[in-house]
């Protein structure tokens, strides 16, 4: 019997009903497109009308519904108006020289694949763990340079799947191993909680990776999850704590010997300079700058990307310390500008479009503080410019502390088209976005 033919409520519904199949049929597609995407007919015919958020349904359901209608979530569960897209193609048979869905189809293809050769062994093979270990790697170098939307399904199936090995006996050195990969994960994820400004679940997953660390026997790992911690609560506005969490890191970071021993007294500059203690903020950037001499790459620096502190960062802090200092606007604006100027070339490998857009909110706060808001504005405007995508928690924090340093220098009446700027930016953070 045909489908009844009632106008959609959603683009989903919409392509479900110009396929011509039933709910059944494609939820029976949809098993033999990938085990892990399962689903009833029920449950999808409820995220066809909208009355379920598909951001709900799991990575996999996600995927296979852009494979199958090739369409990115966010258009599926959009309301459907007559005409705001071309009618759906009909179902192609996969062809392996072809490209688009088809492409999708066999890159899930090859994930099951490599899901499975993980999980069906009895004992995780070197092969398997070396997998792994690019997996994390790739996700590590990936992350300060792509939204976090991007990044985080093969996050969440990477930590996943380490936990579902880590759940077996593992021999010692595969145990290391493994947990070390997890703890990486763990962190990663815990940098994900901080981006979409839900700083609870970015410590329970920083303890997780902790606990990870702690099996691992890993002091370079140990060292770099105080960082983390340190950074979620210098976010969050607990400057003490984030003192704290930088303090306890430093016998690690000693044993290590990689760059988490700057990283650590630079995170603490800028929180003892948020609690106004402006001669230990100097003294912990000192340290930093100092500590680059006795750096000696560890583990941790040889995942590269989000794993290791590189001197634009450096940079960066020393001028997100500064700014909160009073009389200190020459400074901030010399190491703001030279971080600006480190972070120029989107193709550099050290490149992060976070601390980039960090660096020119800071130059612009020091030129509010000299009184030039035009050269402000137009420090500013590269971040005002980011999709929302890009809008993640420390972007929007440093955005707001600009809009602060107008109003307490009495320059909003001169500044009106910036301070409008920033609360429309700010306005559309990342997690505000449909997920």
């Amino acid at each position: 019997m045909a489908r009844e033919r009632r106008e959609p409520r959603t683009v989903l519904e919409h392509l479900i009903q110009q396929s011509d199949r039933t709910y059944e049929e494609l939820a029976d597609e949809f098993s033999r497109m990938d085990p892990r995407a399962a689903i009833s007919a029920r449950h999808l015919g409820r995220l066809a009308r909208g009355e379920r958020d598909l951001a709900s349904s799991t990575p996999a359901t996600r995927r296979a519904l852009q494979a199958m209608f090739s369409k990115p979530i966010d258009e599926l569960q959009r309301p459907w108006t007559p005409h705001q897209l071309t009618p759906a193609p009909e179902r192609q048979i996969v062809d392996p020289t072809g490209a688009g869905p088809e492409r999708n189809l066999l890159a899930m293809a090859a994930q099951r694949a490599r899901q499975y050769a993980m999980l069906a062994a009895e004992s995780t093979s070197p092969a398997a763990i070396e997998q792994l270990a690019e997996d994390v790697q790739r996700l590590a170098l990936a992350y300060p340079q792509r939204p976090v939307s991007q990044v985080l399904p093969d996050l969440a199936e990477t930590q996943d799947t380490l936990f579902t090995l880590l759940e077996r006996r593992q021999a010692p050195n595969q145990s290391r191993d493994l947990h070390f990969l997890a703890g990486i994960t763990s962190g990663l994820l815990a940098k994900v909680s901080h981006d979409m400004a839900d700083p609870y679940s970015a410590m329970l997953q920083a303890r997780t990776a902790v606990l990870c660390a702690e099996q691992a026997g890993h002091p370079g790992l140990q060292a770099w999850l105080r960082g983390l911690q340190s950074l979620v609560a210098y976010w969050a506005g607990r400057y003490a704590e984030a003192v704290r969490y930088a303090e306890a890191g430093r016998e690690y970071a000693t044993q290590a010997g990689g760059t988490t021993a700057v990283w650590l007294p630079a995170s603490a500059a800028r929180a003892y300079a948020a609690l106004g203690n402006a001669e230990q903020a100097k003294a912990a950037i000192t340290e930093a700058e100092d500590a680059w001499s006795r750096v000696r790459p560890d583990e941790m620096d040889e995942m590269g990307g989000i794993c290791t502190f590189n001197q634009p960062r450096t940079l960066y802090y020393a001028s997100d310390a500064l700014a909160w200092l009073p009389g200190e606007a020459t400074n901030t604006e010399r190491y703001a500008l030279r971080a600006a100027q480190a972070y120029a070339d989107p193709n550099d490998p050290a490149w992060a479009f976070g601390d980039q857009a960090g660096s020119h909110a800071n130059l612009a706060i020091a030129r509010v503080a000299g009184g030039d808001l035009d050269a402000a504005a137009d420090a500013l405007a590269p971040v005002l410019d980011l999709p929302a995508d890009q809008r993640i928690n420390g972007i929007v924090h440093s955005v707001r502390r600009v809009h602060q340093a107008i109003t307490r220098a009495g320059h909003a009446d001169g500044a009106r088209e910036l301070v409008d700027g920033i609360e429309h930016f700010t306005h559309a953070p990342a997690n505000a976005l449909p997920r």
